[in-house]
């Protein structure tokens, strides 16, 4: 997962002044080694390195011990407010043209992600109540136009293509008036990439946006590439002008180093990241959120927020009068579970919650996907009755769902027990301030 062997090394060295009643020169310098170290073999920018430990070291000599703090949390306080201001501060939205219609240019390397990523945009924007529309201005790459309307249809979004021209601003021209007269209100214009920066990639992407003036040009990168994707980041910035930045793979990225490094190296901001395949997997990019990830303070707003996503109001009344009357049953129990793989996993769950860090390692996250897919097998074994009312299910009936389900009885006697432990969890939780922490978190309590 992203950061986490930063986040190991950063928590690792924070442990160390835990316990210290008063922080010296010396404990903040040897901490201060610790976290360089850490940074640099995250692959973050040696000169980035180099100007954050500075700064965290001057204001963590310099800084008033704050009343409710320890020392040891002064400093996480600081480390965590630079790194904020190094991934650019505050969360950068898209720029929307104040007529009406924006035109998104999106560029970047051969390998990174950017047609994929030009599906997930649309998807995203949808979401958002645009009513967006693709462009396959990407005439050299074999099936790159076809590519492009794969990913359109598995977003139902239309794409524009005009195959027969070798004139990309000319497409991108046709697009934009293609586009404003069926009234979509974002056109994505899909361009060419090359393994490497090159002048003839840059003169054509000069030409499409001469012709017609996008209000954003997204750069894509492959957060796993590292340093590469920055210094992509800052050729691509020199030459054309990108507004934005897209990170790709960024779940596959244990070091991180390319999204501490591209704000401070570029001068442009991380919009979006990519965190896995699906194409709903591009989020919006939050510093502060990342950073608190990175801490091992986890992510309680991103987590809410992808609660609210798959929280639909009225099935959550309909479970509430099922608690109180004690009648949640195996199916409610299989619902919930649906619930949980809606907002990501378990294991993207455990990423957002605090104080998890290092300790989700011990957690074998296999397994707990597997027990997943363990329970619901067993559950679809069952009857309609058995579902509803599994005081029913004696040695015999067990059996059968055993061999129904190709697991042994024992699963199934452990899997009956956890829905009864959870049932009176469930029933003793459905009350008051309580019931208000289940409902905000996706109403099984996680």
């Amino acid at each position: 997962m992203a950061f986490e062997s930063l986040s190991e090394k950063l928590q690792g060295a924070f442990k160390k002044l835990k316990g210290k009643g008063i922080l010296s020169e010396t404990d903040i310098n040897d901490a201060m080694r610790e976290v360089k170290l850490a940074l640099l073999e995250a692959d973050v920018n040696f000169k980035v390195v180099k100007e954050f430990v500075a700064a965290v070291k001057e204001k963590a000599l310099g800084a008033e011990v704050h009343a409710s703090l320890n020392p040891a949390q002064q400093v996480i306080k600081i480390v965590n407010e630079e790194l904020v201001e190094l991934m650019g501060g505050t969360g950068s939205k898209l720029t929307y043209s104040p007529r009406g219609f924006t035109v998104l240019m999106m560029v970047g390397l051969q390998g990174t992600g950017k047609t994929t990523s030009c599906g997930k945009l649309a998807a995203y924007l949808k979401k958002n109540g645009k009513k967006p529309m693709l462009c396959a201005c990407d005439i050299y790459r074999p099936a790159a136009i076809d590519q492009l309307e794969v990913v359109g249809k598995s977003v139902d979004t239309p794409v524009f293509t005009m195959r027969d021209s070798r004139e990309p601003e000319k497409i991108a021209s046709a697009a934009v008036r293609e586009a404003e007269l069926k009234g979509y209100d974002v056109l994505i214009i899909d361009t060419a990439g090359r393994l490497q920066i090159d002048e003839e990639l840059m003169e054509e992407l000069v030409r499409v946006k001469a012709a017609v003036k996008p209000h954003e040009i997204l750069l894509v990168v492959d957060a796993m590439t590292g340093q590469d994707a920055v210094n992509a980041a800052e050729g691509f910035n020199d030459r054309l002008g990108i507004d934005g930045i897209i990170m790709t793979k960024l779940d596959g990225d244990s070091r991180g180093g390319a999204a501490l490094s591209a704000k401070r190296v570029t001068g442009k901001p991380i919009k979006f990241i990519g965190m896995g395949e699906k194409m709903d997997a591009l989020e919006p990019f939050y510093p502060e959120r990342m950073a608190s990830r990175i801490l091992g303070m986890g992510d309680m707003l991103s987590l809410i927020e992808k609660a609210q996503e798959s929280y639909d109001e009225n099935k959550a009344a309909e479970l509430e009068k099922k608690i109180k009357k004690n009648e949640f049953t195996l199916e409610d129990f299989l619902e919930e579970m649906d619930q949980v793989r809606k907002m990501g996993g378990i294991g993207k769950m455990l990423d957002m919650l605090p104080g998890i860090g290092s300790a989700k390692n011990k957690i074998d996250l296999d397994e707990s996907e597997k027990d997943f897919r363990e329970m619901e097998a067993i559950i679809f074994s069952m009857t309609k009755e058995e579902r509803r009312n599994p005081s029913i299910l004696n040695a015999s009936r067990r059996k059968r769902i055993a061999a129904g389900s190709g697991q042994p009885v024992s699963k199934i006697n452990r899997l009956v027990k956890q829905f009864e432990e959870a049932r009176k969890m469930m029933k003793m939780f459905s009350s008051g301030k309580m019931k208000r922490k289940m409902r905000g978190l996706g109403g099984f309590g996680f």
